[in-house]
């Protein structure tokens, strides 16, 4: 049995709130304490017209989303190195808005490739993580925020981790209530995924013919680690 995981990307893998911060400022030319209270919908030093002059500035900034930041980059190629000698599947969801230049997905899929986890699924998702546990399968999904964990384990099967970076005890003592797990690094959720692959039953299932166990198995043959290292494959007819 293979574990399904679904990860999401701002808040647990790329620190959103400063690229917005950094971008505020540079809009609204004056300091900016911290933009995370406004975006929550909670009062702070940015109005609504504020929000919404960095939103159009991002909007119309190529790539933009290529130089968030990442919290932890160096476990983003620890968790490709667990993928590949688990056999996980990984799926990376965003509700990023567009921003000039390539698509979000794309953008996506190139940042976290530059943090050593190669050919990464990424799904533009804006509808409920619950509908997408279930869609996908999904045995744990990690995510910062709340609402979206309670949706996980109220509508699917799937199970949840809240990344909880702040110090906030009545979020933290709420997702413990619902049975949602709460870690306070990428590196603890990294963790989690490898106890949990240890205790799922043996991932190769029931064989299906007696036979099975009797023929010679062929070699493993495993890919590389890196496959922008491999040789293109030559245009048909060469």
């Amino acid at each position: 049995m293979t574990l399904r995981i679904g990860i999401d990307l701002d808040g647990v893998l790329a620190d959103f709130r400063s690229a917005f911060r950094a971008t505020a400022m540079h809009c609204l030319r004056r300091d900016v304490d911290d933009p995370a209270a406004a975006l929550e919908g909670t009062p702070g030093s940015l109005t609504d017209k504020d929000i919404r002059k960095v939103w159009d500035h991002i909007a119309q900034t190529p790539n933009w989303w290529m130089e968030v930041p990442a919290f932890e980059p160096e476990q983003i190629a620890r968790l490709y190195a667990c993928t590949r000698a688990s056999a996980w599947e990984v799926f990376f969801l965003t509700r990023r808005p567009a921003s000039a230049g390539d698509s979000v997905q794309f953008q996506t899929q190139w940042w976290i490739e530059r943090f050593g986890f190669y050919l990464p699924a990424v799904l533009t998702v804006p509808g409920s993580r619950g509908d997408i546990a279930n869609g996908l399968r999904l045995d744990l999904i990690v995510d910062d925020q709340l609402i979206n964990c309670v949706e996980v384990v109220s509508a699917s099967a799937s199970k949840a981790m809240l990344m909880l970076r702040s110090g906030d005890a009545a979020a933290r003592d709420h997702a413990l209530s619902r049975g949602i797990g709460v870690i306070g690094t990428f590196a603890e959720a990294v963790t989690v995924l490898e106890r949990l692959d240890e205790v799922l039953p043996d991932k190769r299932g029931r064989l299906l013919r007696l036979a099975d166990w009797f023929s010679p198995q062929p070699p493993n043959q495993v890919l590389p680690p890196n496959p922008r290292t491999m040789r293109p494959v030559p245009p048909y007819g060469d």
